[in-house]
């Protein structure tokens, strides 16, 4: 990325007036902001604070596809990033901005990075976190998987289902808590047995909110529901708090049409071989008339 003209000029006279300044958006639209500089600046109606002890590491940038990379160290504070909130997740692939800006003229700066936050580490009142440039992405696998299963996400353009309000997504109370993976529920007593495993569960209220995961089981007992999650939340929640689910699907065939009346847009192969057909020959007895070695 070529320099703005600007700060191009800036740096040739020689005397220079630079810092660095970084952007972290999480993906709940929380943004902070941080600088090396010694004051605040202010730009792009974010204000970088020079409080906050977060510095930036070298930051590799190749052309071609290869990953950009870097790493920026931070002091845990009450005011930006807290230790609570890493270990919670609310930090995860967080955007990252970073520029180096003239602070005498804040509008004369070049973006340096752009990416997300990958591992982050924290302990000892400090974290470091590993930055991931945009070409990440290109690692991960594209292409359609041939499979009996549905390869459309649930609710997506290939799959059509709307998940606007009852019977798909649903708000219910947390009765008890039997640990940060396990809830009694109220308020769900209209639902068959089962329907929200595979679900999504999200906290909406509390200690955890905004903090999600995908349930293992869903059980009716009475008039009440217990779930059990595939993994622990990383924050306490409590009785009373309130969580939004979503259906679950187990992207079967029988599933799609029983369930979702939606076997039009099926984006799996019901009636592709096993791979015990692999094994099948033909043999002295059976029916050898072209048909199917299945039947």
């Amino acid at each position: 990325m070529a320099l703005q003209a600007a700060l191009a000029a800036h740096l040739a006279t020689g005397v220079t007036n630079l810092c660095r300044c970084w952007s972290v958006q999480r993906q709940d639209g929380e943004t902070f902001g941080f600088t090396d500089h010694d004051k605040d600046i202010s730009f792009d109606g974010v204000v970088f604070r020079a409080d906050t002890g977060l510095t930036g590491q070298a930051i590799q940038q190749t052309t071609g596809l290869s990953v950009d990379n870097g790493e920026a160290l931070g002091a845990l504070s009450d005011a930006s990033v807290t230790e609570a909130d890493l270990v919670a997740g609310r930090f995860d692939s967080a955007a990252v901005r970073a520029w180096l800006v003239n602070w005498k003229a804040p509008a004369e700066r070049h973006l340096l990075f752009d990416g997300t936050i990958g591992e982050v580490q924290s302990g000892g009142g400090a974290f470091r976190a590993e930055l991931r440039g945009l070409s990440e992405r290109m690692n991960q696998p594209h292409g359609r998987v041939f499979q009996r299963q549905c390869s459309a996400n649930l609710g997506d353009g290939q799959c059509k289902v709307s998940l606007a309000g009852a019977p798909f997504v649903a708000t219910a109370q947390i009765a008890s808590v039997l640990g940060r993976q396990q809830f009694t529920l109220s308020g769900l007593g209209g639902y068959g047995v089962d329907w929200f495993v595979r679900g999504h569960f999200e906290m909406v209220s509390g200690n955890a909110s905004g903090l999600a995961a995908m349930i293992k089981s869903d059980e009716l007992i009475g008039t009440e529901r217990q779930m059990r999650l595939w993994q622990e939340l990383r924050a306490a929640p409590a009785v009373g708090d309130l969580v939004r689910l979503r259906v679950g699907c187990d992207k079967r065939a029988d599933t799609c049409r029983n369930k979702f009346n939606n076997f039009l847009n099926f984006r799996g192969f019901p009636h592709i071989p096993g791979e015990d057909w692999l094994m099948a020959y033909p043999r002295n007895g059976d029916s050898n008339a072209g048909g199917s070695m299945n039947q």
